[in-house]
């Protein structure tokens, strides 16, 4: 008699998460009296045409929904401070506003950031539980830049960070990973668990992107943390080869001496060849080696267990192509769509591993003897 076969992948979504409005804005500037308002960078379109591409192609059908749930104001205190969540509460009950460093919010986010956290700490749950293999949480707004007690980067709360609060005290695991591939450094969670030896944190990022003083090769973790926070600051123009490299030579070798026992990926999907805030030239072969590498990875460590929190991504055209081929290698399904960008932009200079890009690496893989 052969067991029941554990359905694979799980997706959270919700419409709420699309009328969070973060304001007006122009690229990465904020207000200015010399630059003219337009829409503003973090906009739902990007993430919606991303569901809408999950439902065209068939994988959709595939998934098994997860249902988000608004995190709990006990759960917000796992990170936050009071005043800070206070303040966002009392903004968006008026008509919203400035909450941080690049961040805004409109009447009502208070609720759906409440949602696009509690909707990650629903993944986790479910795949902890073990009725889903591993979870794609599309939420928004995102939140691997948010600070206790302000918002930055367009991030109201620290999704993923919740989330591995909420994994330690409910599930009472003690040995977590966060992997961030956003094109910006994971500045909220490196803070967050800076001093905590039980989450090994990995960002590999845009060097002296965003934040700019941030994501420092030097920066590894402090008390018995030590060696436990990697940075992996690539340059500017790095590519496929770049970022297999780092994944080949630092990820995988720093998951496998770490061991998890729950791997949970800020799967940021603005180092794309076509995102404006970024410069790198990912493709969506990229994210799909990336993310056939980070399964495999669970798969190997942890039974499988995976949860992916969506940040950023900015380019509508793009974005869609490169989540889908994520949650593609999540589940084990290819469809039948074909990324008609691939091609062109794999043949662009500077995919293959140059000399300074290794060199990065290279320092970076020096410190994965210290986890």
């Amino acid at each position: 008699m052969t067991g029941v076969v554990r359905p694979r992948t799980g997706l959270v979504a919700h419409e709420r998460y699309f009328w969070h409005d973060p304001g007006s804005g122009a690229g990465f500037s904020g207000s200015n009296p010399f630059v003219q308002p337009d829409q503003h960078p973090e906009t739902p379109d990007s993430k919606r045409r991303l569901l809408a591409l999950l439902e065209v192609s068939g994988l959709a059908d595939q998934l098994v929904r997860v249902k988000p749930r608004p995190a709990e104001y006990a759960e917000l205190r796992y990170f936050h401070t009071e005043r800070y969540i206070d303040s966002v509460r009392t903004l968006s009950a008026a008509s919203g506003g400035p909450i941080g460093d690049s961040a805004s919010i409109g009447s009502g986010s208070y609720e759906i950031a409440l949602l696009a956290a509690g909707g990650c700490i629903a993944a986790a749950d479910a795949v902890l539980a073990g009725h889903i293999r591993n979870a794609y949480a599309l939420v928004r707004p995102p939140g691997h830049h948010a600070d206790a007690d302000q918002g930055r980067g367009y991030c109201v709360f620290g999704n993923a960070v919740l989330l591995v609060r909420h994994a330690q005290r409910v599930h009472a695991l003690d040995r977590i990973a966060v992997v961030d591939w956003d094109v910006h450094h994971g500045n909220g969670t490196e803070t967050a668990f800076i001093d905590d030896p039980s989450v090994l944190t990995i960002s590999i990022h845009q060097d002296h992107c965003y934040p700019i003083d941030a994501g420092q090769l030097g920066v590894t973790g402090t008390g018995r943390a030590a060696g436990r926070n990697l940075n992996i600051p690539l340059p500017p123009g790095s590519g496929h080869g770049a970022y297999l490299a780092a994944f080949e030579r630092v990820v995988l070798p720093a998951l496998e001496r770490f061991r998890p026992q729950l791997i949970v990926v800020a799967s940021g999907l603005d180092a794309s060849a076509m995102d404006p805030l970024g410069r790198m030239l990912c493709t969506s072969e990229t994210y799909r080696a990336m993310a056939a590498k980070i399964v495999g990875a669970a798969d190997s460590l942890c039974g499988g267990r995976l949860v992916a929190t969506h940040e950023g991504g900015y380019s509508n055209a793009y974005v869609p192509f490169c989540g889908l081929a994520v949650i593609e290698e999540f589940a084990g399904i290819r469809t039948a769509v074909i990324d008609p960008y691939a091609d062109e932009l794999m043949h662009m200079g500077g995919q293959n591993l140059q000399p300074h890009q290794a060199a990065a690496i290279d320092a970076a893989a020096a410190l994965v003897r210290g986890i």
